[in-house]
């Protein structure tokens, strides 16, 4: 019995250093931390919004459609990594179906700008 508690030693010892890792993240915050923030800390942030008004106010919607935006612009991204690391095995099919991808995403692009939703007043 004393063997098959051995085998388990090792997953025992990681399980408590990261229970002490989690618990040291969690209680050190409270030592460290700065109590008294200055006006500029409790100002409106880049939203224009204060910083502790109510929860359940309404945002615009400029906001999400920006958020959106950014979200499919930035998984473009990640659909361009990995074609160009592979762009010689996929040939002219595969350049062709990633010049159509963005030529999609672009068309999109111009229809977001035509339309206003990336002008904020």
């Amino acid at each position: 019995m004393s063997e098959l508690l051995l085998d388990y030693l090792p997953l025992v010892i990681f399980i408590g250093v990261a229970l002490a890792i989690g618990v040291v993240l969690l209680i050190v915050p409270f030592i460290v931390a700065y109590r008294q923030p200055d006006p500029e800390k409790l100002s409106a942030y880049e939203c224009g919004f204060n910083a502790f008004d109510d929860a359940r106010m309404k945002f615009d919607v400029r906001f999400y459609l920006v958020a959106i935006l950014f979200i499919i612009f930035d998984l473009e991204v990640s659909f361009l990594f990995p074609w160009a690391v592979a762009f010689r095995e996929l040939g002219a099919f595969g350049f062709w179906s990633m010049m159509g991808f963005l030529g999609v995403l672009t068309v999109g692009f111009i229809y977001e700008w035509k339309k206003g939703a990336l002008e904020w007043d």
